[in-house]
């Protein structure tokens, strides 16, 4: 016996072109737009903001050493997801191509996003955000949690014809080959 589940969710007031049209906090939180409704997250915490500063690096390397000089690692930028469903987010970080002077980014441009969950997110949150990515058809996605008071643990997805389809998961301490627009050896024990 199967049962279909039909979620209703009615879109919010707000438009992308509102969402940017906003200013963002200058204390660090992040206006996203999420089916039309504005959220704001808290400014993100220490460990939080060092896991993001690792990988990025971890990532501007990788590009480097691949000569990819078409790829960007930019930090907390907004991307445009989706203007029929009315979402525009900000990455921790995402990887672009072609140019980086731009206020916020068109999802088509974006081959990576990455999210650092810290306890303070939500699971509506994230499922949300993790959707928005793949109806968006982000190529790669990248989840890094961090609980508090225990290990940190790392996902890498890729996009499938569905949605997305783990690659990799790796628990504090240990070190995976991340899917990603070049190869990139994430060891998970340099994130906290």
């Amino acid at each position: 016996m199967s049962a279909e589940v039909s979620m209703i969710h009615p879109l919010g007031p707000k438009t992308v072109e509102d969402w940017l049209a906003e200013e963002q906090p200058d204390d660090g939180s992040r206006l996203e737009l999420i089916w039309g409704y504005l959220h704001m997250t808290p400014p993100p915490g220490g460990s939080h903001q060092y896991a993001s500063f690792e990988l990025a690096v971890i990532l501007r390397d990788a590009l480097r050493a691949a000569e990819r000089l078409d790829l960007h690692v930019l930090p907390a930028v907004g991307v445009r997801i989706s203007t029929p469903l009315r979402t525009g987010v900000i990455p921790d970080i995402s990887v672009v191509s072609g140019g980086i002077s731009h206020v916020n980014f068109a999802a088509e441009d974006v081959l990576l996003a990455v999210e650092v969950w810290s306890p303070g997110n939500s699971r509506e949150e994230r499922d949300t955000k993790v959707a928005a990515y793949a109806s968006a058809r982000i190529q790669n996605l990248w989840i890094v949690e961090l609980p508090m008071g225990k290990p940190v643990r790392f996902w890498g997805y890729a996009l499938g014809e569905t949605g997305y389809r783990q690659e990799v998961f790796a628990d504090s301490g240990e070190t995976v080959k991340a899917p990603g627009p070049v190869p990139v050896v994430i060891d998970t024990s340099q994130l906290r």
